[in-house]
C-alpha cells in the first residue's frame, strides 16, 4: 500500500492551508470497505528533526480543520489555544488537524466520487471513530510522526482523541479529552437519531442520492436546530431571548396558526440552520453523527477501567459546568476510570456545551502547564 502526502510546510505562509493525503484502502469496523481514502488536513508550525513536537487537534461534529489563522486571515475555531505565542505555540509545536473520514471538508465522504465516478451517496459505508483513527495513523506515518506530543479535542474531537490514546497507546504521550465522556449515552444517541431522521425525511433526500437534484436543505436545517438546542443551556437561551417576539411578528396576534409570528429564540434557531446549510453536506452530517453515536471506548475491550488500562498517555480531562449534552458527570466517570489520579478541570460558563469552543481560554494556563511547557528550541 502506497501512502502519499503533500510536503511539509516550509514557511509561515503555508500555515493553515488545506493539504491532501491518500492513505490507501480502509477495511471498516462494521464490515464496509473504502478503496481509496483521502484525508484533508491543515498544519501550523514546523516539525522538528525527531518529530517530537507534533500535536494533533481533532475537530468537533461540524467543525473544519481550520483551528487557527494561517495563509489566510480567516479566524480559526480554537484561536484561544493555538497560534504563535499561544498555549500551543506554533513557533515551538507542529500542529495538525485532520478532517474526519465521512466529512465534507476534503476528506473522503458521501459526496466524494466512488470508483464508478459517481458520488458515494447512499452507498457510503458506516465509519466509526475507531476507523477514522486508523486512517489518521496512516497520515501520521506518511508525515514521519511516530508519536504525538499530544492529541486533544472537544466534544466529538475529544472522543476522537480518547480513541487515539486507547487504539494506539504507544503513539500518544498526552491526551486531552474535553466536554465528552467515554461513550455516547442513550440520551445522546436519541438526540442524534432525531437529527438524522430530520434529514432522511426531507422530500429531497432521495435515500442519500440527491447530488444531481435539490439538496435536503430543510431537513439539514432542522437537524441543526435540534442539535443547537443541546449545545446551549436553558439559562443561556433565557438570558438572550426570554419570551421576546421578533419585531412585528407577535406570536399571539394571528387569528390562525399558520400566520403566527416568531419568538426571538425561534428566529435564532432558524439562523443557525441556515448557516449550516450553506457550508455542510447533509449526508456527511448523517455519516459523522452515526460515527459519534458509535463512540464507545469499551467496545470489544471489556469494562471501562479495563478498556482504559490500555492507555499509557498522561490525561487532561475537562468539562463545561453548564453542559446538558455531555454532562460533567460523564467526564468525572471517565477520569475516575483512567489509570492514575486524573482531575477534572471545569470551564465555568453559562453558555452550555459550546463553552468548549467559546471559553476554552479558561483552560489555557492549566493545559499549558500540563502539556506544553516543554522546550523544543534545540530540536
Amino acid at each position: 500500500m502506497t501512502i502519499t502526502a503533500t510536503s511539509l510546510p516550509t514557511s509561515e505562509e503555508q500555515d493553515g492551508t488545506v493539504k491532501y493525503a491518500r492513505v490507501g484502502s480502509l477495511e471498516l469496523e462494521a464490515g464496509g470497505f473504502l478503496p481509496d481514502v483521502v484525508l484533508a488536513y491543515e498544519t501550523w508550525g514546523k516539525l522538528n528533526a525527531d518529530a517530537s513536537n507534533a500535536v494533533l487537534v481533532e475537530h468537533a461534529l461540524t467543525g473544519s480543520t481550520h483551528v487557527a489563522r494561517g495563509a489566510s486571515d480567516e479566524e480559526g475555531w480554537w484561536e484561544q489555544l493555538v497560534g504563535p505565542g499561544a498555549t500551543i505555540d506554533t513557533n515551538r509545536f507542529f500542529v495538525i488537524s485532520i478532517n474526519i473520514v465521512g466529512g465534507c471538508y476534503g476528506s473522503t465522504g458521501p459526496s466524494s466520487q466512488a470508483p464508478d465516478g459517481k458520488p458515494w451517496g447512499s452507498r457510503f459505508p458506516l465509519v466509526t471513530l475507531r476507523d477514522s483513527t486508523v486512517a489518521e495513523a496512516r497520515l501520521a506515518d506518511a508525515l514521519g510522526i511516530r508519536q504525538w506530543h499530544a492529541v486533544l479535542g472537544g466534544s466529538m474531537g475529544g472522543a476522537r482523541a480518547l480513541e487515539w490514546a486507547v487504539t494506539f497507546p504507544n503513539r500518544v504521550e498526552r491526551c486531552a479529552v474535553i466536554s465528552v465522556g467515554a461513550y455516547s449515552t442513550a440520551e445522546q444517541i436519541a438526540f442524534a437519531q432525531a437529527q438524522t431522521l430530520a434529514i432522511r425525511q426531507d422530500p429531497n433526500f432521495n435515500n442519500g442520492d440527491y447530488y444531481h437534484g435539490p439538496a435536503p436543505e430543510t431537513g439539514l436545517a432542522l437537524a441543526r436546530r435540534i442539535a443547537h438546542i443541546t449545545y446551549r443551556s436553558a439559562l443561556e437561551l433565557d438570558l438572550r431571548f426570554g419570551r421576546e417576539a421578533q419585531p412585528q411578528e407577535k406570536p399571539l396576534t394571528a387569528a390562525v396558526l399558520g400566520e403566527r409570528g416568531r419568538y426571538q429564540v425561534e428566529s435564532y434557531l432558524d439562523h443557525q440552520g441556515t448557516k449550516l446549510v450553506r457550508r455542510f453536506d447533509a449526508n456527511s452530517y448523517i455519516a459523522i453523527t452515526e460515527a459519534l453515536m458509535s463512540h464507545d471506548v469499551r467496545r470489544g475491550r471489556g469494562p471501562l477501567k479495563e478498556a482504559l488500562s490500555r492507555a499509557t498517555a498522561q490525561f487532561f480531562v475537562a468539562a463545561v459546568n453548564s453542559d446538558r449534552l455531555y454532562f460533567p458527570a460523564q467526564s468525572h466517570e471517565l477520569a475516575e476510570a483512567l489509570p492514575g489520579d486524573v482531575p477534572v478541570h471545569i470551564i465555568e460558563a453559562p453558555i452550555g456545551h459550546d463553552g468548549f469552543l467559546t471559553e476554552i481560554g479558561q483552560l489555557a494556563g492549566q493545559l499549558g502547564a500540563a502539556f506544553f511547557a516543554e522546550d523544543f528550541s534545540r530540536s
